[in-house]
């Protein structure tokens, strides 16, 4: 239902913008460029990657008024890059019906998501990204264990070891309280596929609408266990006294290990199509994997799948 949701608020905001006829500062828009040129840009899905690309947008759009300012041989029609979240699925769902003309994934794309763009299929992947197995820092566990086999944490998030005490004898009796994103979520997927197989999440997880949610509700549950994205983590963190993340089989999650695949529990963060892309669209995309691009990356805490 969420999923069906998204992707509703996803084409009613593309069908009021068409309606409409304005920019994203709500002036109209020169309707004989339009017919040659697209001047507006549409990217749903994946709230990890929302923040990046809203971010990215917003001083794209800052910079450059009209297309024509970018680039004197565009038309003087105005910049409009629209950023939608709603999650990955949602963002998959949005590039295959062509709701939207990126689709925000932050996992590998389906087989199945693939065939359904057609031969004209493109990723554009922006960073990495890893699930930390995160605690409250203040959590006893942090003094007297920094490591967790996947085994036991396939058991602690399917309900089957429920108080803290079942990991560790020396820890209270506290009942475990698990967060995760929800089902609409890339997260999710990446997490059942690496760490749960075929066994289900416990019913009583408490699910969050974004990363920075997860790693809110995290951070206010002295009890609670969630996993959090890393850059969501990163952020969070800062002065790292907010969250703790447990090692996974021994590897702690940092940059060598994401980008080695050392660290098990990683993804891609990325934006797909299944369509050409236009000269706008292009220019857009440069400016993503330009400097400016990888430093909003950086700032997210996410690590850059290119060099500045």
């Amino acid at each position: 239902m969420k999923k069906l949701l998204s992707v509703l608020i996803c084409l009613i905001l593309v069908l009021s913008l068409a309606a409409c006829g304005q920019s994203a500062e709500g002036e109209a828009t020169d309707t004989a460029a339009s017919d040659e040129f697209q001047s507006s840009i549409m990217f749903c899905g994946s709230t990890s990657l929302y923040p990046i690309i809203s971010s990215l947008a917003s001083s794209f759009t800052d910079e450059y008024e009209k297309w024509s300012d970018y680039d004197a041989s565009f038309p003087e029609a105005n910049v409009s890059i629209y950023v939608a979240p709603g999650g990955s699925g949602v963002g998959a769902s949005a590039a295959i019906d062509k709701t939207a003309d990126f689709g925000m994934i932050a996992r590998t794309i389906k087989d199945e998501e693939k065939e359904a763009l057609g031969e004209g299929y493109q990723e554009f992947v922006v960073a990495r990204d890893a699930l930390t197995v995160s605690v409250n820092a203040s959590n006893p566990i942090c003094k007297v264990k920094d490591d967790l086999d996947k085994e036991t944490i396939k058991k602690i998030f399917a309900g089957e070891i429920e108080t803290w005490n079942q990991i560790d004898s020396s820890l209270p009796a506290e009942k475990i309280n698990v967060y995760i994103r929800d089902l609409s979520g890339g997260a999710y997927e990446v997490f059942q596929k690496a760490i749960m197989g075929e066994a289900e999440i416990t019913s009583s997880a408490t699910q969050s609408a974004s990363m920075t949610e997860l790693a809110t509700n995290v951070a206010n549950d002295p009890w609670g266990i969630g996993y959090v994205g890393f850059g969501a983590f990163t952020k969070a963190n800062t002065d790292k006294t907010v969250l703790a993340a447990m090692k996974v089989d021994g590897v702690e999650a940092n940059e060598e290990t994401i980008i080695s695949g050392d660290y098990v529990v990683q993804r891609p963060v990325m934006f797909v199509t299944g369509d050409e892309i236009s000269e706008s669209e292009q220019a857009f995309i440069d400016y993503i994997f330009s400097k400016k691009g990888y430093d909003v990356i950086v700032e997210n805490g996410y690590i850059p799948a290119f060099s500045a």
